[in-house]
């Protein structure tokens, strides 16, 4: 598959110049690459674009749409987190930087109860098992619904063109807190892609945790996605690239993995807006 629209660059998290996921991309044969930097957050953090470097973020990648005009498609995006009360509305976001499109992710759950938000993503478990604890006082039921609930909020109120990472929430349980085959569970998440269904929002399907080996399956995994294919939600497909090598991670393997579930293609952002590519 040659495209991907969720890549991240020294701007925010990401190990690269910008310019060094082009080379990849264009040795790759990618037609479209589009750029994700972690939107900026009203808060110290490691992983977002700083307020006071917005807008060298959008110009760099503007300037680079031109510089390669030629030679692919580049696009202009942000991963914006979604934290009710907190963060700032997506149309904002698309207003000031007049992105092409976005992608919303919740990385960050909320418990209006208590001061403080439960970080479920990063590479270490032990942070996902402290704000469990220290927010939801160790009910895991309390704190995935509280996240499912956070994603429909998101979908409803700030009609991202991306749905990221959809149960990411499972990256650090690994079966240790829920199963995914509980009963509760699943009806989270059917409730969660009726919401997606009704708003027109594309689920990514997100590589990272199987090149990354901190998930055994994609974001979302199997047994979702064969929901998502029955409810004829659009999907795309990316490596959730932090470094140029990534662009690609576990492509033809999800790949193989979305023919033999049913899905013929792939969403892709164009010149023209939104199109189908065929798998």
């Amino acid at each position: 598959m040659n495209f991907n629209l969720h890549t991240h660059t020294l701007f925010c998290d990401g190990k690269a110049e910008p310019e060094a996921y082009i080379k990849k991309a264009l040795e790759l044969g990618f037609h479209t690459l589009g750029f994700s930097g972690h939107a900026p957050v009203p808060f110290d953090n490691s992983f977002s674009i700083k307020e006071d470097d917005f807008d060298n973020y959008i110009s760099a990648i503007n300037s680079l749409k031109e510089k390669h005009k030629d030679q692919i498609n580049i696009f202009l995006a942000l991963e914006i987190d979604f934290i009710p009360g907190i963060t700032k509305s997506f149309s904002e976001f698309v207003k000031q930087g007049n992105l092409d499109y976005t992608i919303g992710g919740v990385h960050l759950v909320r418990n209006s109860d208590k001061q403080g938000l439960w970080f479920i993503d990063g590479p270490n478990y032990e942070t996902y098992d402290e704000g469990l604890q220290k927010l939801f006082n160790g009910n895991i039921r309390k704190g995935v619904e509280t996240y499912y609930g956070q994603v429909r909020e998101m979908t409803i109120t700030q009609s991202p063109d991306i749905i990221a990472h959809l149960d990411k929430i499972k990256m650090h349980n690994k079966d240790r807190y829920f199963s995914e085959e509980e009963s509760w569970y699943k009806d989270l998440v059917w409730k969660s892609l009726k919401t997606i269904s009704e708003t027109g929002s594309i689920v990514e399907v997100n590589t990272r945790g199987l090149y990354k080996k901190r998930s055994g399956s994609t974001f979302p995994g199997p047994a979702i996605l064969e929901q998502i294919h029955h409810l004829k939600i659009p999907i795309t497909l990316s490596s959730d690239a932090h470094q140029p090598d990534e662009l690609d991670g576990f492509y033809k393997e999800t790949i193989g993995l979305l023919k033999e579930i049913g899905f013929k293609e792939l969403m892709y952002f164009s010149l023209d807006g939104w199109k189908a590519q065929g798998i």
